[in-house]
């Protein structure tokens, strides 16, 4: 089935959750499967993509339940990621996007796993005195959609969230900006129009934030999302700024889940992955795999009297129609 688990070897819950939802990825395995090689022992060594192909080729070709991925954590650890430390899944996630790419010679490769991940989006900043507007494009690997709208109150469902997050936000006060054609600091209006998403999707639900005295609490707040997801149907007009050949494409299903149990200091990671030659439901905790139900992937929507309890914390969408 290739639902084949990863040993923890040193508080690695939260790297082998996102690896899962790597190599769970037929269309990200694609690409993996044709990086160049590197000629020498000792750069094979230092190589994410390549120490990436040993592994997922020792979890298919291999009959055990689960096997360690202790090259390639040693791999990392050479480039910063190192073994028993709590990451975040969603920093963690940018860490290791960023090392497979910077390190696939390929070009051909490196767009075709930067189009199959990143979102773009327009930036857009407008001055409320004399309408005096800016433009600039930028690309994200995540949408990372807040829990609470800008008076702290709860967001009930994802589309909620989505609709926050690219929500015109006013610059006032301390927060205005220089306008170079008034020629001084006057309130602004700034928005994020979609333009592109890619062909796997990641949305970072901001669980984690910042009260006023610095200490980072967890919102443990039931938040449903959907198995199937229209952004045609979530963001209005105003919001895009895509043609309707990209807008055409803007259908996604669920994948994977990445979900976080216990405290924000003391956390556990596992991942909710559905196979795409099966189309069955997994859980892949570390060693452990088994078959799962949707009601059992529902259960990380989260709850207010569950503060460790489990909670989504990445959301993994494809397309459906792959263009």
């Amino acid at each position: 089935t290739g639902a084949v688990g990863l040993y923890n070897v040193g508080q690695t819950c939260c790297l082998n959750s996102l690896l899962q939802v790597f190599l769970m990825n037929i269309r990200f395995t694609g690409i993996l499967r044709r990086i160049k090689v590197p000629p020498h022992a000792a750069q094979q060594r230092r190589n994410v993509p390549y120490q990436m192909l040993l592994l997922l080729e020792r979890m298919q070709c291999g009959k055990q339940k689960a096997v360690s991925p202790m090259a390639l954590t040693y791999c990392l650890s050479g480039h910063g990621v190192k073994l028993f430390v709590q990451y975040d899944a969603a920093q963690l996630f940018l860490t290791l996007w960023n090392l497979i790419k910077r390190q696939m010679k390929k070009l051909d490769l490196v767009e075709e796993l930067t189009y199959l991940y990143t979102i773009c989006v327009q930036e857009h900043l407008a001055c409320q005195k004399c309408s005096f507007e800016t433009k600039r494009y930028s690309s994200m690997l995540t949408l990372p959609v807040p829990l609470l709208d800008y008076n702290s109150h709860v967001l009930k469902t994802l589309e909620d969230c989505l609709q926050c997050f690219f929500q015109p936000e006013e610059l006032t006060g301390q927060n205005m900006c220089f306008c170079d054609q008034c020629g001084r600091k006057t309130p602004f209006l700034q928005s994020l129009k979609l333009v592109h998403l890619p062909q796997t999707l990641t949305i970072h639900l901001k669980r984690f934030c910042f009260e006023k005295s610095s200490y980072i609490h967890k919102l443990s707040h039931y938040l449903p999302f959907p198995q199937d997801l229209d952004f045609n149907a979530v963001l209005t007009e105003k919001q895009c700024e895509a043609d309707d050949k990209e807008k055409a494409g803007w259908q996604y299903e669920l994948f994977g889940v990445v979900a976080h149990s216990g405290s924000t200091s003391c956390g556990h990671y596992c991942a909710y992955i559905r196979s795409l030659t099966e189309h069955k439901w997994y859980c892949f905790n570390d060693s452990e795999v088994c078959q799962v139900s949707w009601d059992d992937v529902k259960c990380t929507y989260g709850h207010y009297n569950l503060h460790l309890g489990e909670t989504a914390y990445l959301l993994i969408y494809m397309k459906k129609h792959p263009q």
